[in-house]
């Protein structure tokens, strides 16, 4: 068992219940709060999936590895737009059905399954690699956690199940972690699987559902997020 990936995997975890806490518990948090971690965390998302999750799948996997990152892109998308498609990264201010909260619940099950993935994934070319991934995984659970159980909330379930909503999504995440170690496909395509969904999650989730905020707050927490993921790779070479 790669003992730092499942660490980093419950950590992980964890911040998806922090997040579902925050509303359950009532905790105010301000729209542009939560608008400039979402944009700082896009910039970081996609900075880790085009500098090193994309080459280094190469690397492992060989020529195939752009094929698998598009197709991991693509199944995302269609998925978003199918299963999860009532879902996006903010507490839910509307009244919504029990079967559009389920929903996007199933819908992010497999996205979580896919962070877990990359952080072993990433442990697996370097413990700096590995770091990075973390990082930016858990730069959006908690908004995750806060997204999904504010859903929940809204379609009428209680705190307990908003919690355990939340809760699954980290069961999730470890469960990939482990699955990663054991199942041979994943040792090989994880990475490039990372790659494909860690890039939509930034580019084509996160960034158009802030591109009318107004002012220049948001491109600059996006560009501060590409910022800090070049200083903190350049620390852990050294």
């Amino acid at each position: 068992m790669n003992r730092p990936a499942l660490l980093y995997g419950i950590a992980a975890a964890a911040a998806n219940i922090v997040g579902a806490v925050a509303v359950t518990s009532r905790t105010t948090w301000t729209l542009r709060a939560l608008d400039a971690l979402l944009s700082f965390a896009a910039g970081f998302l996609i900075s880790v999936s085009l500098v090193d999750l994309f080459p280094d799948s190469i690397a492992v996997a060989g020529p195939i590895a752009p094929v698998v990152v598009l197709a991991a892109y693509l199944l995302v998308h269609l998925t978003q737009h199918t299963i999860g498609r009532h879902f996006h990264f903010g507490e839910e201010t509307h009244s919504v059905s029990e079967l559009v909260s389920t929903s996007a619940l199933i819908g992010l099950l497999m996205h979580t399954f896919v962070d877990g993935v990359a952080v072993a994934s990433g442990l697996r070319v370097s413990p700096r690699v590995g770091a990075l991934v973390f990082v930016a995984i858990l730069l959006h659970k908690f908004p995750e956690g806060l997204a999904i159980s504010s859903l929940f909330l809204a379609a009428g379930a209680g705190r307990r199940k908003a919690l355990l909503a939340a809760a699954a999504l980290g069961v999730t995440t470890i469960a990939g972690v482990l699955i990663t170690d054991q199942w041979a496909f994943l040792r090989t395509y994880g990475l490039a699987i990372s790659a494909g969904v860690t890039l939509y999650v930034g580019a084509s989730n996160l960034v158009p559902e802030l591109q009318d905020r107004p002012g220049p707050r948001i491109p600059l927490s996006f560009i501060a997020g590409c910022g800090l993921y070049f200083v903190a790779r350049g620390l852990a070479a050294t």
